[in-house]
């Protein structure tokens, strides 16, 4: 689903982009004198967009006012959905544990973000650390933000961290694989005098 929503975000804008500088560039250059297609709704430079007589066409139409406030509610609906699910975030609400009895269980999302934070937070050389889960009930994935000290080695403690956190989370969770994306950032420090 994420892949899709990113196609169609970069295609929307994308399209939207295209469309906007078509328009924006063809105003302009026939405002700067150049000579405007017979189609083109806009024909010099001191021409109005559009004329009173093209605004007020419709207006006594009794089909005219419904039909632009369906269109707009339509498009403020799509623009609506389109912004919640761009700004959403895709947090794992809960993770389908495998009991051995057919039956299963369910384990919170947020508890096993809590303990595989702190569990990584417990590993030597890490001074902070944030899990959060993504991905389906039963196939979660892991994204880890670690801030390390600055005196440790980053393929020890991603090392640590398969071996200890990200292990006892999937035995925790009966999961096959918790697949992880990890981000290192070093803690700042203050230089040492050196005498």
């Amino acid at each position: 689903m994420r892949a899709v929503l990113r196609t169609v975000n970069r295609v929307l804008l994308g399209l939207v982009g295209l469309v906007l500088l078509a328009v924006g560039g063809a105003v302009l250059a026939v405002g700067f004198g150049a000579r405007s297609p017979s189609w083109w709704i806009h024909q010099g430079r001191h021409d109005v967009l559009l004329s009173t007589a093209e605004r007020t066409r419709w207006r006594g139409e009794g089909w005219w006012w419904p039909v632009v406030i369906a269109a707009l509610a339509v498009l403020v609906l799509l623009a609506l959905w389109w912004l919640v699910a761009v700004l959403r975030r895709r947090r794992l609400r809960e993770v389908l544990v495998d009991t051995g009895d057919g039956a299963g269980a369910t384990l919170r999302g947020r508890a096993l973000e809590h303990a595989l934070g702190a569990d990584a937070a417990g590993l030597d050389g890490v001074a902070h650390a944030r899990a959060h889960l993504r991905g389906r009930r039963t196939a979660p994935e892991a994204r880890l933000r670690l801030r390390t000290e600055p005196h440790v080695d980053p393929g020890t403690i991603l090392r640590d961290l398969a071996d200890g956190p990200l292990a006892h989370a999937r035995d925790a969770a009966a999961l096959p694989a918790l697949p992880a994306e990890v981000r290192l950032r070093a803690v700042s420090h203050k230089a040492e005098r050196v005498t």
